[in-house]
């Protein structure tokens, strides 16, 4: 069995069709998951249902930053383990990273919301780990490098994740690429891209107004970069039904390797 990509969510902050964007990748060896964002509210708990994948396989979450379609989900995540960590039901640690801002935000967050006994783990079986730009980690085994990637608006990190095949996998987060992360995700094999909207549709929806880019940009780029397999999500969700076909359309006319356009539940085989 190959490592996969579990597409938990895949729409932006404003969608109400599909939930927010966020996904795991499934390890290969011991069916662990490495959640990497959980969308903005407790959706995330079906869809891990659903999808099947049980807290107790989840031991590692990396959260990008701070807006509300990406971190509410985080404390729901927290607090459902915590609780299966007071009932016994939950083996071994749970380590959160982010850069140091945004875990400052999510342990304010946690402790307005979330029962005292519960942030009491904090610290002891639930690690909060600071990344910092450029810095490189083993997690479950990936060598794992975060960058930032120069937001406009909250700090925000992304990261470059080498797979056990050896191939690479890089999250650019929910913004356009920027040239100063060229090192990070030039020659990707598999590159994650916002897509706020298609390019056709750039006058309905203002994606530069919102610092996010639009199919066809974020295919110029992959091409550009030389990727192998270009991945987009964070859109907009008014036409879900053809939106698969719509984008996949749009973005070859720049990008001529294999391209996902994934609907929330989706499971990818890398």
């Amino acid at each position: 069995m190959t490592e996969a990509l579990y597409v938990f969510g895949t729409g932006n902050a404003n969608a109400m069709n599909c939930y927010n964007t966020c996904f795991a990748l499934r390890e290969d060896r011991n069916g662990e998951f490495l959640l990497v964002d959980a969308g903005g509210g407790n959706g995330i708990l079906r869809i891990l249902r659903d999808m099947e994948v049980p807290l107790t396989k989840i031991h590692h979450m990396i959260v990008t930053h701070e807006h509300t379609d990406h971190i509410l989900g985080v404390v729901w995540m927290i607090r459902m383990i915590a609780a299966s960590m007071k009932q016994q039901k939950y083996e071994g640690n749970l380590y959160v990273y982010g850069h140091q801002e945004l875990l400052d935000k999510l342990r304010t967050l946690c402790r307005l919301t979330i029962q005292g006994k519960f942030c009491a783990l904090f610290d002891h079986r639930i690690q909060f780990v600071e990344v910092a730009d450029g810095e490189e980690l083993a997690v479950l085994d990936h060598a794992v490098t975060f960058f930032d990637i120069h937001s406009t608006k909250a700090r925000q990190f992304g990261f470059s994740l080498t797979l056990h095949s050896g191939r690479r996998l890089v999250c650019l987060g929910d913004e356009p690429y920027n040239p100063l992360c060229r090192r990070y995700a030039e020659g990707a094999d598999w590159l994650l891209s916002e897509a706020f909207c298609l390019y056709a549709d750039r006058e309905r929806f203002k994606p530069y107004e919102k610092s996010h880019s639009t199919a066809m940009d974020a295919a110029r780029q992959a091409r550009e970069l030389r990727v192998g397999h270009l991945i987009l999500w964070h859109t907009e969700d008014s036409d879900l039904l053809h939106r698969k076909e719509h984008y996949t359309r749009e973005a070859s006319d720049e990008f001529t390797g294999p391209i996902y356009v994934p609907d929330d539940g989706e499971i990818i085989q890398l």
